[in-house]
């Protein structure tokens, strides 16, 4: 097998504000890298991102492709 497997991308995008979220749901908006409503990002589906999202799923919608 090679070392290099393409893992798949996820577009997560923040459509909910953060206003009123407990620290520890503002954190984990930062660490997925956002910072603004309506701002996407693309991150590798990895456990760890996969694990982020699920935590703080009502704030933000995820597409995969």
């Amino acid at each position: 097998m090679k070392e290099e497997e393409i893992m798949a991308t996820i577009k997560v995008k923040q459509v909910r504000s953060r206003i009123k979220c407990p620290k520890d749901q503002k954190r984990t908006l930062d660490a997925l890298g956002l910072r603004k409503m309506n701002r996407v990002v693309e991150h590798e589906m990895t456990p760890s991102i996969l694990g982020m999202i699920e935590k703080v799923k009502h704030l933000v919608s995820v597409e995969q492709y």
